[in-house]
């Protein structure tokens, strides 16, 4: 090995797999901090921040028009028994967001990329095809979802507002021209104003501390529908998208140069999922009990199933814009989401067959779906609950190579699943491939 090579991985950090040779400026600031913090040099709050960012990007497919969708409809329906439904499913986000970030640490490679080198071509083949559909399914959901949220704040028409949705995401897409903060920076600021939205709505609203809290800790259901809409929070929360876009974000945005340094690597992007999806949690938590405090609480119980009832229910029950509020929060979601979704796309194509277009042709390709069924004037709604429906067929796909690529310790190294990770993942794999029958089975 080269003296220049022997330098650059001499440290808890291999600088050449992190920054390659067109490194930005940013980049390399959050590469240095991140090397402080694996060698001690810097502690508390600030040891974590370089990490920071990749969990993120993940969590938004949590809060996506799908989840806006399921959850309103399971506040309005059922009030808050539904409750522990939502912490279950994100509980077991954060596990499987955990094993697929720890894809990319510890094999420096995403989990499409391990399928295309382990698995035989023509399952590899099978995989691409139904990832790829699983993509355009997704960014069916997200556009639609944004368009929505335009429609709805603005008074613009369906066409125009998809239209404007499809510029936005190209800006925001563009931003990867600077480097990976930049794009991380901007996706936590729709995060935020997700969380600020549904903030200030639950304050209006009101919510019972002491049904909140019954709902949340107390497993209930009340029949068919309720089992029914259990299941599909649950199944829409583990997006097939972004299991295979999180082994991408870690797997050369801070690489450790020995399984010392990638064990803490690690470690710190737990705390990355735990605060993101923690979020993306209390986003969904929130949605749900203002549905059940301002619609089932006065009868409304059909109210959630439509979103523009929603938008109008919430100006008329609360006053204040809080309807307007929950739009921006829709549009919010549906512009993060769908850049996100693009995101995703690239990672399948270059992982399963080595083949990359430009994110923006990919951006443009995935929108004439979303702009047909718009254009022919198919009910949002709908769309959004039909979308997440689909999606179900992509998570066994995703989820059964992650457990066993996870569990190879020749593959993983030290961070390999240990028994007890495992066994969850196992249970949890077999939970939500189970409900997503169920729930296909019942449609």
């Amino acid at each position: 090995m080269a003296l220049a090579d022997t330098a650059l991985t001499s440290g808890p950090l291999d600088r050449q797999a992190t920054l390659g040779d067109n490194a930005l400026p940013g980049e390399a600031r959050v590469v240095n901090a991140a090397e402080r913090a694996l060698s001690g040099e810097r502690h508390g709050v600030r040891a974590v921040l370089p990490f920071l960012g990749p969990a993120f990007i993940a969590a938004v497919a949590y809060v996506d028009p799908g989840n806006f969708a399921t959850n309103m409809a399971g506040g309005s329906q059922f009030g808050y028994m539904l409750l522990w439904v939502v912490l279950a499913a994100n509980l077991m986000a954060m596990l499987i967001q955990s094993l697929s970030a720890k894809v990319g640490i510890a094999t420096g490679h995403s989990l499409p990329e391990l399928c295309r080198e382990h698995l035989p071509f023509r399952l590899v083949v099978l995989l691409w095809l139904q990832a790829e559909a699983v993509a355009m399914a997704t960014d069916l959901a997200e556009f639609v979802g944004a368009a929505l949220g335009l429609h709805l704040v603005f008074g613009l028409s369906m066409w125009v507002s998809a239209l404007l949705t499809g510029v936005a995401a190209f800006i925001i897409l563009g931003l990867q021209v600077w480097g990976f903060r930049r794009l991380e920076a901007a996706i936590t600021g729709f995060v935020a104003v997700i969380v600020f939205a549904f903030g200030l709505d639950l304050l209006k609203s009101r919510p019972s501390g002491a049904a909140v809290a019954h709902g949340l800790f107390v497993p209930q259901l009340a029949g068919g529908d309720s089992v029914l809409l259990a299941v599909s929070i649950i199944g829409a929360t583990v997006m097939p998208h972004v299991i295979y876009l999180h082994s991408s974000l870690t797997q050369k945005r801070i690489v450790g140069a020995n399984p010392q340094a990638r064990r803490r690597i690690f470690r710190f992007e737990i705390i990355d999922i735990s605060i993101a999806m923690g979020l993306a949690g209390i986003i969904n938590l929130a949605m749900l009990a203002t549905a059940a405090a301002v619609f089932h609480a006065r009868g409304q119980f059909g109210v959630g199933n439509d979103l523009t009832q929603v938008f109008g229910g919430l100006n008329h029950f609360l006053g204040g814009h809080s309807g307007t509020i929950f739009g921006v929060a829709l549009l919010a979601s549906g512009i993060a989401s769908s850049c996100v979704g693009t995101m995703s796309g690239q990672v399948v194509m270059q992982g399963f067959l080595q083949r990359q277009i430009p994110v923006f042709a990919r951006r443009a390709i995935t929108m004439v779906p979303a702009l047909i069924v718009i254009g022919i004037g198919f009910d949002p709604s709908k769309a959004l609950v039909l979308s997440q429906v689909f999606l179900s067929f992509g998570i066994p796909f995703a989820l059964i190579p992650l457990l066993i690529f996870t569990s190879r310790r020749p593959l993983m190294g030290s961070l390999v699943n240990r028994k007890p990770v495992v066994a969850a993942a196992g249970l949890v794999t077999t939970l939500i491939v189970g409900l997503n029958v169920y729930l296909l089975a019942s449609a």
